[in-house]
């Protein structure tokens, strides 16, 4: 008997239903969010294991790899049309949706989407540590310029490096303004040493990579987004 099974994925714990090939709920059950706990869980069923689904989301990469590589059939369904199919239950639990994918499953109702490699998901998480930096560096220096604004203090156009002397020239006869904006001015400092580290290892893999390499060679296409778009597929 072919079995389809259904993941519903939360951080804890996966809510699977199992479907026979004549549409029957086999089994359901809670398992952890764990690829051991979820093969360990999908071996032990009595029957041909025809396909495991999951909607692709922040742990699917993860399980996916522990199941595939555990000799498992798994695909990841494109979320949209996912959410779009339990939209018709009449009652939404974990419970429900993993059913709900176990019958997409077993009807083929369903959109494979790739799973990136791990490498590929290791430079986007790169990218990702190097965005999150940058708009810290953003949101302080708004701060900054926010809360000098309420005393009509006015730091205009400046650029990057020339930032810090503005601020600190327009505060300096007030000693309680000096108080606030000095840590600010020492944690920009920070963000900015650590933003300029990553900018160059992301700048490295983008020289090793061949596809960046040659979009490098386009004019105004050097730098910025267009590299980073390409370094984090895979």
């Amino acid at each position: 008997m072919k079995l389809f099974i259904g993941l519903d994925v939360s951080l804890a714990e996966t809510a699977v239903c199992i479907v026979s090939e004549h549409g029957k709920i086999v089994k359901e059950a809670e398992v952890g969010s764990d690829p051991a706990a979820l093969t360990q869980f999908a071996l032990e069923q009595q029957g041909e294991i025809a396909m495991i689904g999951m909607e692709a989301g922040p742990l699917s990469q993860w399980l996916h790899r522990g199941l595939t590589e555990a000799g498992l059939e798994v695909v990841l369904m494109e979320t949209r049309q996912v959410k779009g199919a339990l939209k018709a239950m009449p009652i939404k639990t974990d419970r429900r949706d993993a059913e709900g994918i176990a019958r997409l499953l077993h009807l083929g109702w369903f959109r494979p989407v790739h799973c990136k490699s791990v490498s590929a998901q290791e430079i986007r998480a790169l990218l990702g540590a190097r965005k999150s930096i940058q708009q810290g560096v953003i949101a302080l220096e708004m701060s900054l310029r926010g809360l000098l604004r309420n005393f009509g203090l006015k730091v205009g156009a400046i650029s990057k490096g020339r930032f810090d002397a503005r601020i600190q020239e327009l505060v300096a006869s007030n000693t309680t303004l000096v108080a606030a904006t000095e840590p600010m001015l020492r944690a920009r400092a920070t963000l900015r040493h650590e933003l300029a580290r990553l900018e160059r290892h992301v700048r490295s893999l983008a020289q090793d990579d061949l596809t960046c390499r040659l979009l490098m060679t386009i004019a105004g296409r050097s730098r910025g987004g267009r590299i980073d778009l390409q370094v984090g597929r895979g």
